[in-house]
């Protein structure tokens, strides 16, 4: 799937790239085959699930 040369590099890895992108169904997919939500939630190639993070509501900001 990868054209990393060489071997592509391990899952969770920040030299992974996006192969096929599909924002308007709020996902990517990248070379390693992990899927990426938009959530931050992703969805790895032995079937794992990586839960989104999300910051806690007081850490957002709120406009005025």
């Amino acid at each position: 799937m990868c054209a990393h040369q060489p071997q592509c590099p391990a899952t969770d890895s920040p030299a992974a790239h996006v192969v096929a992108a599909h924002p308007e169904q709020g996902w990517n997919l990248l070379c390693d085959g992990t899927v990426v939500f938009d959530d931050t939630g992703e969805l790895l190639p032995d079937g794992r699930v990586v839960q989104p993070r999300r910051m806690a509501a007081v850490h957002l900001a709120v406009a005025a």
